[in-house]
């Protein structure tokens, strides 16, 4: 009884390590935005298949002028995170590397203006609520990492969004905020490409 068991067991893990074996680990991420000097910068490049933890570098070429680089969720993303500070385009090489040692890499491009030349105009319809007093506008390079635009909470149901640059997609989406201090959930996100 007890050898069964053992060769169950053994069964077992070959098929997972045949299955992990069998997917390859992929770079899925193959656009980042552009960016404008002295304007917070954040892009996030995801790779799917292998067996984790990843391992993240930079193969070739240089990022951004202030703008660094690091592993998150479990290892499964790469953030682009910082202030860009000076213009310029910037080409390099991301590679990521999984727990058997399988690698993808893929090339990006990014141009840093040194100021902005398009605005995102976003209205919203005001909240119903009594309770409602302020809002408060999200912009992440996908619909998952945010990062609060407004300084300030907002009164109106209208913002411009300034710091965006050519050639790059963002995704918007408002929370409202109560009397109270209490934050709604983010509406659903909207896409916007710039030119």
């Amino acid at each position: 009884m007890v050898h069964m068991k053992s060769n169950l067991l053994f069964i077992f893990v070959s098929l997972f390590v045949a299955s992990c074996a069998a997917s390859e680990v992929k770079i899925t991420t193959v656009k980042v935005p552009n960016g404008t000097v002295d304007t917070a910068y954040s892009a996030v490049i995801v790779a799917s298949g292998g067996c984790i933890p990843y391992k993240w570098s930079i193969a070739s070429g240089k990022l951004p002028t202030g703008i660094a680089d690091k592993a998150t969720g479990n290892t499964l993303k790469l953030d682009l995170t910082g202030t860009p500070s000076k213009a310029s385009t910037y080409s390099f090489t991301v590679s990521v590397t999984d727990c058997h040692g399988q690698a993808s890499q893929e090339s990006y491009e990014v141009t840093v203006q040194a100021g902005a030349e398009h605005v995102v105009s976003l209205s919203w319809k005001a909240s119903t609520s009594n309770a409602i007093a302020v809002y408060n506008v999200y912009r992440g390079p996908n619909e998952t990492a945010w990062t609060r635009l407004n300084a300030g909470l907002i009164a109106a149901t209208d913002y411009d969004d300034s710091t965006v640059s050519n050639g790059s997609t963002y995704y918007y989406a408002a929370t409202s905020v109560n009397t109270s201090g209490e934050e709604s959930a983010k509406t659903a996100a909207v896409k916007v490409t710039v030119a």
